[in-house]
């Protein structure tokens, strides 16, 4: 048995190359083979996103706190709220965040394929977030 205790790991930035505005994440649990998956917390700002981006085997969000946004290309614009839980199968392309006015947490949960967990694309533009 392993207890990985609260606070014992730093939270980390949220990459400008991968996301749009503050965001902080935090490691739930990394990748333990033959297991693929991950999980991280993550908190969003107001205003703040996901780049585009797809997961290889799918991905499973579990909103936490706060509202948020989430969308796959095409699709409508979902809001999400705590107790949510929100599936991407795997390769569609899509987006999640907070609203411009309210900060979101979730849980993001993936798994890894070939050592590979997401492609990211590009940025959501503010036209298409603000819609």
């Amino acid at each position: 048995m392993e207890i990985t205790r609260v606070g014992s790991q730093p939270s980390i930035l949220g990459s400008a190359e991968y996301f749009t505005g503050a965001v902080r994440i935090n490691s739930l649990f990394p990748v333990r083979p033959p297991a693929r998956a991950a999980a991280n917390s993550v908190t969003f700002e107001p205003g703040a996103r996901t780049a585009w981006h797809t997961h290889p085997l799918g991905q499973t969000l579990v909103v936490t706190a706060g509202c948020g946004w989430a969308q796959t290309e095409g699709g409508p614009l979902e809001e999400i709220h705590p107790g949510d839980v929100i599936w991407f199968p795997p390769g569609v392309k899509h987006w999640h965040g907070a609203t411009p006015t309210t900060a979101m947490t979730h849980i993001a949960i993936q798994e890894a394929q070939d050592g590979k967990m997401v492609e990211w694309l590009e940025k959501v533009a503010e036209e298409q977030y603000r819609r």
